[in-house]
C-alpha cells in the first residue's frame, strides 16, 4: 500500500481492495485554527465499511481547558451506523460530519451542526499536491495514506459566538487494516507559515534522538520528502504537557530547515487504546511565524507509567 500512487479515486472508499477483515478502515481528517483565540479544531471520520460503522466527530478547544469534557466542544463517537454514507466524496455521517468533494484532491466543503453548541461551515482548498506515505516505520505502518496542506476558510459558531476561520491547515486520508491495538508511541508535527512554506515531521520518541520516521518540507512551493531529521521537546514536569518544541530536517533536495515553537493550547483526545496530547503550536520557521500542531501520541500504559513515575 505504501507504494500506491495517489489518484482522484483516493477521495473515495477503496472497496475494490478491501479484504474481508472487520477492521478494514477508512479515515479522513481536516484541521483548522483561529490564532488570536488560540483556538484549534478538527473534523474526523473513521469508517469501517465491512461492519457498517463510523466513528469520530468534531473537536474545538482553546487555552481555557484541555480535558475533552471541559473544552469548548468534543464529540468523539465510537460506533455509529455508517448507513447509506458509502461515498466519501459526498456524505453526511451519523457523527454529524459533512464532507463534499468539489474538485478531486483539491477542494472540499465541510460542515457540522449540533444544535446551538456548534455549527461549522468551512471550505478546504489545497495549496499542494497530496504527499503519499512511503515509510513503513511511521505510525501508519503499511496503510495507504497521504497528507496535504491547504487553506481553510469559512466560519464556525461555537456556543453562540461566531468566528471567522482563515487558516493554513493539514488534512490527511488513510485506508487499510487498522486494528484497535495498532497504536504505538509516536508524534505527528506540522507547521505552515504561508502557502509556499511548511513542514510535516513524524518521529519515534522511543529511539535515541527522536528521529523522524516520515515527513516532507514545503519551500518555495516545492515539496520534497525528508531524508533525516528529528524532534525534541521540553515538557512541564508537573503536567507532562509539551511546553516548547524544536524540529529539524533535511529533504531529498538537500534543503535543510529548523523550526522552534511553543504550545498555545491543547486537547487530550482519548481514542480506544491510546491518547493524543494534541497541542496548537505557534512556530518560528524560516524567519516567519507559522502555525500547526504537535500530536504527541501514547498508549494508555505508557502514559500511566510516565505519570506514576513522575518523569
Amino acid at each position: 500500500m505504501t507504494d500506491h500512487a495517489i489518484t482522484d479515486a483516493d477521495d473515495n472508499f477503496h472497496f475494490d481492495r478491501m479484504s474481508d477483515k472487520w477492521w478494514e478502515t477508512e479515515t479522513c481528517w481536516f484541521s483548522f485554527y483561529h490564532p488570536e483565540r488560540k483556538l484549534g479544531g478538527w473534523l474526523y471520520v473513521m469508517a469501517r465499511p465491512n461492519i457498517g460503522t463510523v466513528a469520530g466527530g468534531a473537536w474545538v478547544w482553546d487555552a481555557t481547558a484541555h480535558l475533552p469534557w471541559e473544552v469548548l466542544y468534543s464529540a468523539n463517537y465510537t460506533s455509529l451506523r455508517l448507513g447509506d454514507a458509502r461515498d466519501l466524496r459526498d456524505a453526511t455521517f451519523a457523527t454529524g460530519v459533512k464532507v463534499k468533494m468539489l474538485e478531486p484532491l483539491r477542494s472540499y466543503q465541510l460542515g457540522y451542526e449540533d444544535g446551538d453548541r456548534l455549527k461549522l461551515d468551512l471550505r478546504f482548498e489545497a495549496v499542494m499536491a497530496p504527499m503519499p506515505l512511503h515509510s513503513k516505520t511511521s505510525a501508519f505502518g503499511g496503510l495507504g495514506h497521504f497528507d496535504q496542506f491547504g487553506r481553510v476558510r469559512g466560519h464556525i459558531v461555537i456556543n453562540g459566538e461566531q468566528l471567522a476561520i482563515d487558516s493554513l491547515s493539514m488534512r490527511d486520508r488513510s485506508w487499510g487494516p487498522r486494528p484497535e491495538h495498532r497504536p504505538k508511541r509516536n508524534t505527528y508535527v506540522t507547521g505552515m507559515a504561508d502557502e509556499n512554506t511548511g513542514f510535516l515531521l513524524m518521529s519515534d520518541p522511543l529511539r535515541p534522538g527522536e528521529p523522524m520516521t516520515h515527513g516532507f518540507l514545503l519551500r518555495d512551493g516545492h515539496a520534497a520528502r525528508l531524508v533525516s531529521g528529528g524532534r525534541s521537546a521540553e515538557y512541564d514536569r508537573a503536567t507532562g504537557w509539551m511546553r516548547t518544541i524544536k524540529v529539524e530536517g533535511v529533504d531529498a533536495l538537500g534543503r535543510g530547515f529548523a523550526a522552534s515553537g511553543a504550545a498555545q493550547s491543547r486537547i487530550i483526545l482519548n481514542r480506544h487504546s491510546f491518547i493524543d496530547v494534541n497541542s496548537l503550536v505557534r512556530w518560528e520557521l524560516d524567519g516567519k511565524t507559522a502555525w500547526g500542531e504537535d500530536q504527541d501520541m501514547w498508549t494508555m500504559h505508557q502514559w500511566a507509567d510516565k505519570s506514576r513515575s513522575g518523569s
